[in-house]
């Protein structure tokens, strides 16, 4: 618990935490910030900074829109968190949500003795209406604490690659265009410090010209961040004389998104021959890659978390569906057994075995306990994971392949004198191969082969979302079986051929190829985190010949008719 952390709400004026969300990457939100938000009854907080933060609030957390009545934002007697959005598209754009609207918000959620969390894009210290909401949280005398968050001016640049200092040293100033006066334009042009300005896409050469006209040089060195610290950032760099011709070519301007608010860095620090030394984050491997990942949610979440690490976009798409078996007193017998010493051992070949097992124990009200004296075999690194976190440590994982041929290579034989039982437990997919039984029968051991959850082909995926794989929407796509193969043709389409299509192995591989893909990466193991590493290695190598050619890093999305003409407008 945090030192800063007050005591439960009053009664009747609750507590209010003014919340810094930062500049747009979830992974940059403080810890203390985590702590607010699992704690809240209310979050208010604008529509942009919503992705950022709801992941964090209770399970169960609702939305309501502020074109909703803002006084019923909780009903009294729900027990359950409420998601409030100050949400500017329900606005006229060219009206910002008014500060009395967010005080009224923030009071009426409070009253009842409720948590509230007020979330600010980057820091609540440099939000323009924070201060006045916060004045009046003490005026009612509703007791409030502020989170810092990290500012937008400062998390951009750091993730553009460009220092705001050096050992040189120089004066950092920041400017807000959108209300700098003329005497603040006047003597930032007057300095030869880096000067960080807040302005928007289509605002920015303004801004040059009012640093040239205060004195700034036309030739100093000028970078300029949309989309900061999130995988769609993108940096330019130019002079204060050439940002508006610079931004013409690269035809992001004009464009529908000129309104997008970028953070500009004025200075020789920002200089393109530093830049391309210190931009560690646009130049991950999969930078801005959007990829398929077609396995069920729970498996591709891990996976999802390492292309995310390569600066990836991963989009989840369930080709198969995961249901109880159609008889489950077969189930309910060999879970019966493990508790009576029926077995010797229990052999778990998925995640998903685990997980029906698991609930099984839940249902008789057994757990980890009910292991006791039975020896435990997983498949792979991440059925080991989810028996740890069933509270179980596997006595057997495979040394080599992550395989049921693998994990046969490791089995011991049979052998009276040194095992008093000679069955084998075995919870599996409806579908599952035999090739694991008849290795454990040719190893002596008796099977209890048991259909622990059967596998459906999965809902197909929304309209656009099936567009932009037969499109050539995605950038990749990993194929970790045969069967993700066959169900997302089945459910969604072929892949675009532009889209570079990674498999798990030899077999995965030989169906897409029958599926007509071409085959572009392959897995030097059957692993997904291989899989993953492998993929970041292709784009890696791609990236890297672009950049010794001299041509432009670009995305295999953006080979396909008409993307460049569509990124311009992004």
């Amino acid at each position: 618990m945090s030192p800063t952390a007050l005591p439960a709400a009053g009664p009747e004026h609750g507590h209010v935490t003014f919340l810094g969300a930062g500049p747009g990457d979830p992974g940059l939100l403080t810890l203390r910030a985590v702590e607010a938000l699992s704690s809240a009854d209310v979050l208010v907080a604008e529509h942009e900074v919503l992705d950022v933060i709801r992941t964090h609030a209770r399970q169960g957390v609702s939305v309501v829109h502020t074109d909703a009545d803002p006084s019923a934002v909780s009903p009294p007697g729900t027990g359950t968190p409420q998601l409030t959005v100050v949400d500017g598209t329900s606005t006229p754009a060219a009206v910002p949500a008014a500060a009395r609207d967010a005080v009224h918000l923030v009071m009426e959620a409070a009253r009842g003795g409720r948590r509230v969390v007020r979330a600010v894009s980057g820091d609540p210290g440099l939000d323009t209406y924070a201060a006045e909401e916060m004045l009046a949280c003490a005026a009612a005398g509703v007791p409030f604490e502020v989170v810092p968050g990290v500012a937008a001016a400062v998390g951009v640049p750091a993730y553009a690659g460009v220092p705001l200092r050096d050992a040189a040293g120089a004066d950092v100033r920041f400017v807000d265009a959108r209300t700098a006066s003329d005497r603040c334009w006047t003597e930032v042009g007057a300095s030869d410090g880096t000067v960080v300005v807040s302005t928007t896409l289509d605002s920015v050469a303004a801004a040059a010209g009012e640093l040239v006209s205060a004195g700034r040089k036309p030739d100093t060195p000028l970078t300029v961040t949309i989309g900061g610290t999130t995988t769609r950032q993108r940096t330019w760099t130019a002079t204060l004389g050439t940002i508006a011709q610079t931004l013409k070519q690269a035809k992001v301007l004009p464009s529908p998104d000129g309104g997008r608010p970028v953070i500009a860095v004025v200075g020789e620090r920002s200089a393109a021959a530093r830049r391309d030394q210190l931009s560690w984050f646009e130049s991950k491997p999969l930078f801005g890659w959007k990829v398929l990942v077609p396995r069920t949610k729970e498996q591709a979440a891990s996976l999802s978390d390492q292309l995310r690490s390569y600066g990836a976009v991963p989009h989840e798409v369930p080709t198969i569906a995961v249901e109880p078996p159609r008889t489950p007193q077969q189930m309910e017998r060999a879970v019966k057994g493990l508790v009576t010493g029926r077995y010797e051992w229990i052999a778990f070949t998925s995640v998903n075995a685990v997980k029906a097992v698991r609930e099984k124990f839940e249902e008789y009200g057994l757990d980890a306990r009910a292991f006791a004296g039975i020896k435990v075999a997983a498949v792979g690194e991440q059925t080991a994971k989810a028996l740890v976190a069933f509270g179980v440590k596997p006595d057997l994982v495979p040394s080599g392949e992550q395989s049921a041929a693998g994990l046969l290579e490791d089995w011991p034989p049979y052998d009276p004198v040194f095992d008093p039982i000679d069955r084998v437990f075995l919870p599996r997919a409806d579908i599952a191969t035999e090739t694991l039984v008849a290795g454990l029968i040719e190893l002596g051991w008796e099977v209890d082969d048991v259909t622990a959850y059967r596998t459906v082909r999965a809902s197909p995926p929304p309209a656009d979302t099936r567009e932009a794989i037969k499109g050539g929407g995605f950038d990749a796509v990993l194929f970790t079986s045969s069967s993700t193969v066959r169900n997302l043709v089945g459910i969604a389409g072929k892949p675009h051929n532009v889209t570079v299509i990674a498999c798990i192995g030899p077999a995965t591989a030989k169906t897409a190829e029958e599926h007509g893909l071409r085959v572009d990466v392959m897995a030097p193991e059957p692993s997904v985190h291989k899989l993953a590493e492998a993929l970041a290695d292709f784009g890696m190598k791609r990236r890297t010949a672009a950049l010794e050619a001299g041509d432009p890093v670009t995305r295999p999305s953006e080979r396909r008719p008409g993307a460049r003409r569509r990124r311009s407008t992004t």
